[in-house]
């Protein structure tokens, strides 16, 4: 063979591994419904986008939409993902409500701890539990928040004071807390949250401090109430879940990327993260002299005894869908303390 039809042959087959790789090179577009500012965006979702695209050696690549700059409204995301008009999104569970119905027994109130445990916690029990009502996505993650808590326009020192107010609830679970609690809930997504404030559409919202500085909720009320030991109010839980599509047709070794910066630990830094946004968020309410209000334990049994009623309703509603909801309840407090023990 000569020279020249060696080089001929190299030439080609360099060409040939060439077009494969090129082929099997994937942008995936992520959509969100914050600010790009904002603590998941900002501190989450960018960094993990940039660690696949950094470990597939650049044959990733992630566009990042946020504040729904794809189109649509928060609670078609999950869908969004689903039907294949995007291929990754993050969003609040709660947003389609009734239909994740396992995943509620970490709305529940009083459930959860820290941000980062309760989604260790929930990442196992959606594990074992939710696989079925998460059919057709694949999941990077579910995770939960930080301690919810109520920041007002005035401010809320014992039980009574929620009598009537209009406070908006993240998901149905909430909404019946907040009810049970005597408030009147406003369902709404929480992009949604600065602009009711500022109209009066709503006197208070249910948001963890990770949120507050994206929305400048501490700018627009000048009360927040919080509870003492070692459970917050509650959580709400999200899904990081990719198309199954753009998924499966991955290559093997893009795949294995994905997986490996898929579940428990996707989980934990996605609390993690909320639980470091929670700093930030009370430490701008401090800088501007809000008034920061923790009920006392006493205060705090009050509300707990007075949201008992709802879990015992949900644990009958589940009873009526075919889940034991009683086991559901104990298993996720389990897991919880599990996840918090030492942390």
């Amino acid at each position: 063979m000569t020279t020249l039809k060696k080089i001929i042959i190299s030439a080609a087959a360099f060409g040939a591994m060439t077009a494969m790789s090129f082929a099997q090179d994937v942008t995936l577009r992520l959509h969100q419904m914050l600010p790009p500012q904002a603590t998941i965006p900002a501190k989450a979702l960018t960094p993990w986008a940039e660690k696949v695209q950094a470990e597939s050696n650049g044959r990733i690549k992630i566009d990042l939409f946020h504040a729904m700059s794809l189109g649509g409204k928060p609670p078609e995301l999950y869908d969004q993902a689903k039907d294949g008009v995007v291929d990754l999104i993050w969003t609040v569970i709660g947003y389609t409500p009734g239909r994740f119905p396992a995943t509620e027994a970490f709305e529940l109130p009083f459930m959860m701890t820290t941000g980062e445990a309760t989604s260790r916690a929930f990442q196992e029990y959606c594990e074992k539990h939710c696989m079925d009502e998460f059919a057709g996505v694949k999941v990077i993650a579910w995770h939960a928040h930080g301690p919810g808590l109520i920041h007002s326009k005035n401010p809320v020192n014992k039980l009574e004071d929620m009598n009537g107010i209009k406070i908006r609830g993240g998901s149905r679970v909430i909404n019946q807390m907040l009810e049970k609690l005597g408030a009147t809930p406003v369902g709404m997504p929480v992009p949604a949250v600065s602009e009711a404030l500022s109209k009066g559409v709503i006197d208070a919202t249910t948001i963890p401090w990770e949120v507050t500085p994206a929305l400048k909720v501490s700018e627009l009320v000048k009360n927040h109430t919080g509870f003492s030991g070692k459970n917050g109010l509650y959580t709400l839980t999200f899904v990081f879940a990719m198309n199954q599509d753009a998924y499966d047709k991955l290559p093997d070794d893009l795949k294995a990327v994905i997986d490996a910066n898929s579940g428990m630990e996707a989980a934990a830094m996605l609390g993690r993260t909320m639980d470091q946004g929670d700093e930030i968020g009370l430490s701008i309410a401090q800088k501007l002299n809000n008034n920061i209000i923790t009920l006392d334990e006493a205060e705090t049994q009050r509300w707990k005894d007075a949201a008992t009623p709802l879990i015992e309703a949900w644990q009958a509603e589940m009873d009526a869908k075919g889940l034991d909801g009683k086991a559901l309840v104990e298993e996720a407090r389990a897991l919880v303390e599990k996840h918090s023990a030492g942390m």
